[in-house]
C-alpha cells in the first residue's frame, strides 16, 4: 500500500496543533490616534475626570451650567412676554384706529344733518352749531314690526344731500 504525503492548502494545519485565540488588536497608542477627536470630546465633557483632578474647578462648571440654565430659561420667558405685549399692543391699536374711524364717521353724519337742517330751515342764523359735548344720547326704540319697503321710500327725499359744511 502506498502512503501519500499530505498536500494542498489544509496540510501544513493538519500537521501543527490548531489553537482558537482573539485576533491581535491594535496598540494602545494606535488605537490613541485613531480616536483622538472622540477622546478629545469625551476628555472635555468627563466631569468625573475634573472633580477628581480639582474638585473646585467642578464645583464651578456647576455653577457655571445652573447660572446658563437659568440665563436661557430667562431669555425663552422674556420672549413669551414680548410676544405677548405685541399681541397686546396691535389689539389695541386696532381698536384706537376702529374708533377713530366712527368718530370721523360721527362727525360726518352731524355736519350732513346738519346741512339738512340748515336747508331745511331756510334760517341757518337760528340755528345753533353742533359740538360732541352738546350731543344727547337717546336709549334705541323698543322693537316694532319692520315697515313696508314703500313707507320706507316715502320718507326719502329726492333732493341729493352734499356732504360737508
Amino acid at each position: 500500500m502506498l502512503v501519500y504525503p499530505p498536500h494542498g492548502s489544509l496540510a501544513k494545519l493538519l500537521l501543527g496543533s490548531v489553537v482558537a485565540a482573539p485576533a491581535p488588536s491594535p496598540s494602545r497608542s494606535a488605537r490613541g490616534q485613531r480616536q483622538r477627536p472622540l477622546a478629545l470630546i469625551q476628555g472635555s465633557l468627563s466631569a468625573r475626570k475634573v472633580e477628581r483632578s480639582a474638585p473646585w474647578l467642578a464645583s464651578l462648571h456647576r455653577v457655571a451650567d445652573g447660572s446658563l440654565l437659568g440665563l436661557g430659561l430667562a431669555v425663552v420667558g422674556l420672549s413669551a412676554l414680548t410676544l405677548h405685549w405685541q399681541s397686546q399692543w396691535t389689539r389695541s391699536y386696532q381698536n384706537l384706529e376702529s374708533s377713530q374711524l366712527l368718530e370721523h364717521r360721527l362727525q360726518e353724519s352731524t355736519a350732513v344733518l346738519e346741512q339738512h337742517h340748515l336747508g331745511v330751515a331756510h334760517k341757518p342764523g337760528r340755528l345753533v352749531p353742533t359740538s360732541s359735548e352738546k350731543l344727547i344720547y337717546v336709549p334705541a326704540p323698543s322693537a316694532q314690526p319692520p315697515a313696508s319697503i314703500i313707507t320706507l321710500l316715502a320718507g326719502v327725499s329726492p333732493r341729493q344731500i352734499l356732504a360737508g359744511y
